[in-house]
């Protein structure tokens, strides 16, 4: 039953929810008996991909039917906001919009019409909300700095980054980087962006590892759930072993993605109006 002061506009999204619920159910995919206990499982996404976040909502609502009870950890939400999220649970526990509106900037970028219902999700089913990204102020700057001026030696010590990554990490990642933004980045440009990739990869491990004891969910795009590059490689043994890592890719991708993955999820492409490099702007570098 809901708390009484859940205004109209969280019963709305809790109906919709349950009434969701309802419908015909799609079938589960074999992989998905790992949903449960202990397990470390990341599902990846197009960001804008709503057919994605579609079936991976209903992932997430069959294993939670089946009594399974994670910590759900989100790239949308960036690591110094956990503080407004765990307080808009108190003030609203089962509101999704209003956590959405305390815990994020009015320009970040996600469209949160696709990732409410699972913000809604956790919140029906009591679940811990994590908060999983590196502020963009951070990781802009360590496009420009070191990891030790950025995010001072203890820290970086911690996240594992005070080591020069393995070469074949760091040059893949730059190709991945570049064919991200169309090839149009400045090629001094990419070790500064792979910095600032690799962090954002090693706090979302950090992340899951602390969230773990009951089972933990990331949800992120596809390039942070990879298993040869992404959050993957920067798990510690324990929890790397108890991974699963689900990419949700578009028809198109899927030759070249397959094998990147523990197990894909494969959807049409989602209709765009106009090409995405067609809003790349190379940044200049300085200096």
């Amino acid at each position: 039953m809901m708390a009484s002061h859940v205004d109209a506009r969280a019963a709305a999204w809790l109906a919709a929810l349950m009434l969701t619920a309802c419908a015909t159910p799609e079938p589960a995919a074999q992989w998905e008996s790992r949903l449960r206990g202990d397990a470390v499982v990341l599902l990846g996404e197009v960001h804008d991909n709503a057919e994605q976040h579609r079936l991976r909502l209903a992932v997430l609502r069959r294993a939670l039917s089946a009594g399974w009870r994670p910590a759900i950890a989100m790239e949308q939400f960036d690591i110094d906001r956990q503080a407004d999220i765990d307080r808009a649970r108190r003030e609203r526990p089962r509101d999704a919009q209003h956590l959405i509106e305390a815990a994020t900037a009015p320009r970040s970028g996600w469209d949160w019409a696709l990732y409410r219902p699972v913000v809604a999700l956790a919140l029906a089913y009591e679940l811990p909300l994590i908060a999983a990204n590196l502020p963009n102020a951070d990781a802009n700057r360590l496009v420009r700095n070191d990891y030790a001026a950025v995010l001072g030696g203890e820290r970086t010590r911690a996240l594992g980054l005070a080591a020069p990554p393995p070469a074949d990490l760091q040059s893949a990642q730059e190709r991945e980087i570049d064919a991200g933004h169309c090839a149009r980045l400045p090629v001094a440009l990419l070790p500064g962006m792979v910095r600032a990739q690799l962090a954002r990869d090693a706090l979302m491990a950090q992340t899951l590892t602390r969230h773990a004891a009951n089972g933990v969910v990331l949800l992120a795009g596809n390039g942070h759930v990879r298993r040869d590059l992404g959050v993957p490689r920067w798990l510690p043994p324990p929890a790397l072993a108890r991974a699963w890592a689900v990419g949700f890719i578009e028809a198109g991708d899927a030759p070249s993605l397959a094998q990147s993955f523990d197990a894909t999820v494969v959807t049409a492409a989602t209709p765009r109006e106009r090409d995405l490099c067609d809003d790349v702007v190379a940044p200049k570098p300085k200096g």
